[in-house]
């Protein structure tokens, strides 16, 4: 059963049921992903593993968690979807190659310069031209653009009271993890953050950061692909670790 039509059977079931009443919390989340991801992602494939994760949320919500259903739904749906997105990831293994390399001389740069590594420093690093660097940061912020999606839902899985599933220790690296990242995104430069702020915070797309900020929207895809790989390569160390 297809995505469209696992909503319509679920819509059919009866006003009053919890999961018809948010079904269409499904959607909302879903064409909200679909604005930034890869044109071979499908809306309809994201709609069904969003209903799977409304389906579990229902089935597993606790409303002594401290949680409304409606916000632990949707940790649950965008879990699920992003799941997908990874189950069905379309970049090649050298391009995977290619993003680790980048993380590492990023890394490497700022540990021995105590400054942010530049578009130039990180190419002559990796013995590569400009350009050639720059597809590399379009390619990392068009297929990886689920990984910060990902530390976010870590950050409010972090920020929800659990059962007794996590001990004391375990909390603790939760909220450490959760300051790492926040601090990591408010250190980046300054146009990175304002990037990274106007798509996540403000949730416009590349076209129209582009017109604020007075650059091509394949400028900013540049920047937002930096902006993860940099967040990234900074949290490589904290995990390090931890």
């Amino acid at each position: 059963m297809n995505g469209h039509a696992m909503y319509a059977e679920v819509e059919s079931l009866g006003e009053n049921d919890q999961i018809v009443r948010h079904a269409s919390l499904v959607k909302r989340i879903a064409y909200h992903l679909l604005n930034r991801l890869p044109p071979t992602v499908q809306i309809d494939d994201l709609i069904q593993a969003g209903m799977v994760g409304l389906l579990e949320a229902a089935s597993s919500f606790n409303p002594d968690m401290g949680a409304s259903f409606e916000t632990f739904a949707g940790i649950r749906i965008r879990g699920s979807m992003i799941d997908e997105i990874r189950r069905s990831d379309w970049t090649p293994r050298s391009v995977h190659r290619k993003f680790r390399s980048v993380t590492e001389a990023i890394r490497k740069i700022e540990n021995e310069t105590g400054e942010d590594a530049r578009d130039a420093d990180v190419a002559a690093a990796l013995g590569i031209s400009l350009s050639d660097y720059h597809q590399i940061l379009i390619d990392s912020s068009s297929s990886r653009i689920y990984s910060i999606d990902t530390m976010e839902d870590n950050m409010q899985d972090a920020a929800i009271p659990n059962s007794s599933d996590d001990t004391p220790d375990e909390s603790f690296i939760h909220d450490e993890y959760r300051q790492q990242l926040a601090e990591s995104i408010r250190l980046l430069p300054e146009k990175e953050q304002l990037v990274m702020s106007l798509y996540y915070d403000d949730e416009l797309n590349f076209r129209e950061i582009g017109e604020i900020l007075d650059v091509t929207e394949s400028r900013i895809c540049q920047l937002h692909g930096q902006a993860l790989l940099r967040v990234k390569a900074r949290m490589s160390e904290w995990n390090a670790h931890n």
